[in-house]
């Protein structure tokens, strides 16, 4: 078998979307839209920060917003315009940098979701990313985005997991350092070419466990103002054990054009 740089590859994101297949993409939008609809934003631009191959961006698109996707990598974009292609929807994606990500004008809100925050492993740019964002919102405008925690990490640890299927394999070694709070996994993919010929990809990810309170402070520091932080899919507060939370947060500091008062 042979080993490739994955980047090299634009098939690799049509191969992470087969392994994400147990991902229940249309119940995390039906959440999503529910808190972009409890904020009453029901329509307008809306940008999915970390967009990955579109599966929410489509969603979204769907549900009637007006979808901007950002990612920083070729490989995932390249299949969501072809899902874009598929669907006719007129998602307009960027390839950008989510530390450093620009916009043509403001948006109604900024969605992030599948980990993609767990993936800022320094608080310097956490808040470098929530100040493009309160930078880029409408007066008002909402921040929603979710997280792994602690405590999933802590309940993977350290752990092996392998799944074969007829045209692909993978191998997760997964590795989480509590003093740090970062997670490291590695990932090989066998990819069948034809016959019994199969190519290795082979990624390293990186993802860190921020604390609700780092997490607050971080949005403060940006001049975000927050709203809720819920346990994942459901209305309720964040609990020790919540394995994935939501995170709310609302835009200061622009002039609402309705009374000309600044927040």
């Amino acid at each position: 078998m042979e080993h490739h740089d994955v980047n090299a590859y634009t098939g690799f994101a049509e191969v992470y979307d087969l392994f994400m297949d147990n991902v229940p993409y249309d119940d995390w939008c039906r959440y999503l839209v529910g808190l972009l609809r409890d904020s009453g934003i029901r329509d307008g631009l809306v940008l999915d920060l970390g967009c990955g191959t579109g599966n929410i961006t489509e969603r979204l698109a769907k549900a009637g917003y007006d979808m901007i996707g950002v990612d920083a990598s070729e490989d995932m974009l390249s299949c969501a315009l072809k899902k874009r292609d598929s669907s006719g929807s007129d998602i307009l994606y960027l390839q950008q940098d989510m530390r450093s990500f620009e916009l043509y004008g403001t948006v109604r809100a900024v969605v992030s979701l599948c980990d993609s925050m767990n993936y800022i492993l320094d608080y310097g740019d956490l808040v470098k990313v929530f100040r493009l964002v309160n930078n880029y919102l409408d007066p008002g405008g909402r921040l929603i985005f979710d997280l792994r925690t602690e405590a999933d990490y802590a309940a993977i640890g350290e752990r092996t997991i392998a799944e074969d299927r007829e045209e692909s394999s993978f191998i997760w070694d997964n590795d989480y350092d509590p003093e740090t709070r970062e997670n490291d996994y590695e990932l090989a993919l066998f990819i069948r070419e034809s016959g019994d010929r199969y190519r290795k990809f082979t990624e390293t990810h990186v993802q860190k466990a921020w604390r609700p309170e780092e997490i607050r402070r971080a949005l403060a520091e940006a001049g975000l103002r927050e709203i809720a932080m819920y346990d994942a899919f459901t209305r309720d507060p964040v609990r020790k054990d919540s394995g994935r939370i939501y995170v709310i947060a609302e835009e200061q500091g622009k002039e609402r054009k309705s009374d000309g008062k600044t927040e």
